[in-house]
């Protein structure tokens, strides 16, 4: 081998080459801000979030207490066996993601579980859906 062959090739990097590449940059991050922005289209559903994770089990709890209709049946019909279900699947994502929740994913997450759980004792209580005041 030569001497040549072992030297470290030099990157050379000129100002527009930099220029160009914090450009290109810019334009991929309003890109990706402008796609974002934009409305979703109809049936296409929002983007996976744990939020929306406790959002779904939240919706399904409200759907078997009555409060919400069933969408198979069009009907609001407490059925407090799946709202349990749901309640409690909330509890078991409250204990295996402790620590590691933001501040709103903890307080979204206690007050769903605070308000299903009032609305199930009343519903249990009375047999049919509680109703907000």
């Amino acid at each position: 081998m030569s001497e040549e062959e072992n030297k470290p090739s030099k990157i050379i990097i000129d100002e527009d080459w930099k220029t160009q590449a914090q450009r290109e940059k810019e334009e991929l991050e309003k890109a990706a801000e402008a796609q974002e922005a934009q409305p979703q289209a109809q049936g296409e559903p929002p983007p996976a979030s744990f939020t929306s994770l406790l959002s779904s089990l939240a919706m399904q709890a409200m759907i078997g207490l009555g409060h919400l209709p069933n969408p198979v049946t069009n009907k609001a019909e407490p059925h407090l066996g799946e709202a349990k279900y749901a309640i409690d699947l909330l509890e078991i994502l409250k204990e295996k993601t402790q620590g590691n929740r933001t501040p709103e994913e903890e307080s979204l997450l206690e007050d769903l579980l605070h308000q299903l759980r009032l609305g199930f004792v009343a519903t249990q209580q009375s047999g049919t859906p509680a109703t907000k005041s």
